[in-house]
């Protein structure tokens, strides 16, 4: 079972000093990535994940992100079987980080 993070709490974290900065890698597609993204974050798309997960830190929290969490899901469960020690999903996506977090990000 992957981790879900409510935007809320993704956004506590990142603003932690004293934790470790997870890396964000969005899943979606490079016109939605170009649309809108939560800062600092990474665009790895779905359909290519497997033959990039080479560029993806093994010793660093990664959070998946998507547009409603749940190709970012599917994600997470590739790259935690992939032996990716800690994967986690944005529940909800960008829209839900739009919405609980940043709500003057462009949504679509």
């Amino acid at each position: 079972m992957i981790p879900q993070l409510a935007p809320v709490e993704l956004a506590r974290w990142r603003g932690d000093a004293s934790r470790e900065a997870p890396l964000l890698v969005d899943v979606r597609e490079p016109r939605e990535f170009e649309y809108c993204r939560i800062e600092g974050a990474i665009s790895i798309p779905l359909s290519e994940l497997m033959r990039r997960q080479g560029e993806l830190p093994r010793d660093r929290p990664l959070v998946m992100v998507c547009h409603h969490g749940r190709r970012s899901e599917h994600a997470a469960m590739i790259l935690a079987g992939a032996g990716f020690p800690r994967v986690y999903n944005l529940q909800g996506g960008v829209e839900a980080w739009a919405l609980d977090v940043e709500p003057a990000m462009k949504r679509y």
